[in-house]
């Protein structure tokens, strides 16, 4: 009578992201920078745009608006592809489970700016009036309504990602996840007085996002 030996199974090291969450995650990680350089070069290069005088949104007008719609449609799915990404990877952990939602949100508000356009005024496009309008039009409206919930709804993620952090001992990146939010919002409150302020708080908000979705996808 014989008796075999099994082999004792190998011992795996814990699973890293798959390739298709890591490419939702790089989604996530460019979507920002890639719409603040684009409408940074947009702005430096089109007739009557001023970085003190006009937001990025206003870009989307005129004859060359087809780029920043386009800008807007591709960050949107861009950040959509992020969320689905951390849906993945945050499974199980403490504000896991409403952080990508709320990214996911933020997202959609995107694609929402790429079909309701902002208003003219400050002078863009080249020939509009310098000041700025008394009241907003239907689609305006829509444009900032959207643009508001959607950065909500990023800070509200940024402040469970930082119960994310906290859980993996990341101290650091659970300060900043806190802290950022309140410089977003202090943007769009001096935005009421200059335009600049409501640029950097948005753009605050998009590196930030970009920056933590990184560190969740080598971490």
């Amino acid at each position: 009578m014989t008796h075999t030996i099994e082999a004792p199974a190998p011992v795996t090291a814990a699973a890293s992201p798959r390739p298709a969450t890591r490419t939702l995650l790089a989604g996530g990680i460019v979507a920002g920078p890639l719409f603040l350089a684009a409408g940074v070069v947009q702005g430096l290069t089109r007739d009557g745009f001023g970085f003190t005088r006009n937001a990025l949104s206003q870009l989307s007008l005129g004859d060359h608006g087809w780029i920043q719609v386009t800008s807007f449609l591709l960050t949107g799915a861009l950040i959509i592809a992020g969320a689905a990404g951390l849906r993945r990877v945050l499974r199980g952990e403490p504000g896991g489970t409403w952080a990508p939602r709320l990214i996911g949100v933020f997202g959609a508000s995107f694609l929402l700016a790429a079909v309701f356009t902002a208003d003219p005024g400050g002078g863009f496009p080249a020939g509009d009036p310098a000041a700025r309008s008394a009241s907003l039009s239907w689609h305006g409206a829509l444009h900032m309504l959207s643009g508001m919930v959607g950065y909500l709804a990023l800070c509200a993620a940024f402040l469970l990602l930082a119960r994310c952090f906290s859980g993996r001992g990341h101290r650091g990146w659970a300060v900043g996840s806190r802290v950022v939010p309140v410089g977003v919002l202090a943007g769009f409150a001096g935005s009421s007085t200059a335009v600049l302020a409501f640029t950097v708080g948005a753009g605050l908000g998009l590196l930030w996002l970009a920056a933590a979705t990184a560190r969740l996808r080598t971490a």
